[in-house]
């Protein structure tokens, strides 16, 4: 679905930010560079530039119809590491480094926003770079409870803004092809669906200690429940990404994966379960608090039923089954039942999703033409809301009915209150 078309995107403007990059007059015609004149670039900025944060950094860069103007994060030294590569990269000294993302947002130079900060922070970056007109490339998952991404939901339509989420899987040629098969009946009518995943794990307790000086931590905790700094956990999200407080494990960090894979193929992107159930098994003690192990069973409307277990169980990615055979996927790799199944080709006159086949240039393609991104806002709100609804049903440990349509649970007080998650002051929408 197209939106409309960005007013304040002007050639002038791109230039002036970009004043002393190439030293080039305003005269020259954009015919003299084709594509990859100024007019043309993406401005951008990355806001959380750590490990992941750096590998979506340096995709960026790969792209010449995109131009990294600033970085950001509360750790001093990564956000100087990332400013180095920036500078080095254009051979100039023009990138700036923050470390208060608003700064960012403030500047109307920068088109667009890559956000890998830690998850408690998603949502609400996510939701004021929209009010602020910015374009959002946001890391997976989203945010830490169903309530936050409705929200981001609807500051991503209200804005109109362009948003490409971080299940780079969708750009992959044979998760589409897998989701293709099943969507246009090559296994007859889809029947079960069994996603397997990594886990979280434990650890013993780490003492609290006084947080080093390039780390404004008090800035980093953000909007979650304040809690002292431990040595490690904010290496990356192996480390605080199993902690409660700001992620739910890798029932999001891994499941959002081949979770969004099943949805995609399940033709559920506007939808999801009607139902969830299953146990789950949690540290009984230490600093680590999410689920270390989980066997969910999720039924849809239509039928199928969807097995969403860890890798322990079955293997990692995503099995379609049908009365007709089955396809499996994971990254690099695919197969099916019968064999020839992987020599289909799909009938221009039959069913198609998104092609893409560069998760980060085709946000940047989108961004230009204002068309949706393969891996959409409400593509995203439904997938990580079968995680969440999973983690508050082995959390309660009892069988949930859910309403996709009003998004929160039937009858069930205790289960919807869990759907909301308090913010730290002063932090709010």
């Amino acid at each position: 679905m197209a939106m409309s078309k960005a007013s304040y995107w002007t050639r002038r403007r791109v230039l002036r930010g970009m004043a002393g990059t190439w030293a080039l007059p305003y005269s020259v015609p954009a015919f003299s560079f084709g594509s990859d004149a100024p007019s043309n670039w993406v401005t951008l900025a990355c806001i959380g530039v750590g490990g992941r944060g750096t590998q979506n950094l340096r995709s960026f860069l790969g792209h010449r119809s995109c131009r990294v103007l600033a970085v950001c994060d509360v750790n001093r030294k990564r956000a100087e590491e990332a400013r180095r590569i920036v500078n080095e990269h254009y051979d100039n000294t023009d990138c700036t480094a923050h470390s208060d993302y608003r700064d960012l947002l403030a500047r109307d130079d920068i088109d667009a926003v890559s956000i890998a900060s830690p998850d408690q922070w998603h949502v609400l970056q996510s939701a004021e770079a929209a009010r602020a007109g910015k374009d959002v490339f946001l890391e997976k998952p989203l945010g830490l409870s169903v309530k936050e991404n409705v929200a981001l939901r609807e500051a991503v339509h209200r804005y109109e803004r362009v948003f490409q989420f971080g299940t780079q899987q969708r750009s992959d040629r044979n998760f589409r092809f897998a989701c293709e098969l099943v969507l246009n009946g090559y296994l007859g009518e889809l029947k079960m669906i069994t996603v397997g995943v990594p886990a979280s794990r434990a650890v013993h307790a780490i003492p609290p200690s006084d947080p080093p000086a390039w780390l404004d931590w008090d800035r980093w905790v953000g909007p979650a429940r304040w809690m002292p700094y431990r040595y490690g956990i904010v290496g990356n999200c192996g480390e605080w990404g199993h902690i409660s407080n700001f992620s739910l494990g890798w029932i999001t960090t891994w499941g959002i994966h081949h979770v969004d894979i099943a949805q995609w193929g399940n033709g559920a992107d506007n939808s999801g379960p009607v139902e969830v159930e299953g146990r789950g098994v949690f540290p009984e003690n230490g600093l680590y608090d999410c689920a270390t192990a989980w066997d969910m069973t999720l039924t849809y409307g239509n039928g199928v039923v969807m097995r969403f277990v860890d890798k322990q169980k079955q293997p990692q990615g995503v099995r379609f089954e049908g009365p007709e055979g089955w396809v499996f996927v994971k990254r690099g790799a695919i197969d099916a039942e019968p064999k020839s199944l992987l020599r289909e080709q799909i009938k221009p006159e039959q069913r198609h999703v998104t092609v893409s086949n560069d998760h980060w240039g085709s946000f940047l393609d989108c961004v230009k033409t204002r068309q949706t991104p393969v891996s959409s806002i409400d593509a995203a709100v439904r997938t990580d809301t079968v995680c969440h609804i999973s983690d508050i049903a082995m959390r309660l440990g009892r069988k949930l009915h859910w309403d996709p349509q009003r998004e929160e649970f039937v009858n069930d007080a205790q289960a919807n209150r869990m759907l909301s998650r308090a913010w730290r002051s002063p932090w709010h929408l």
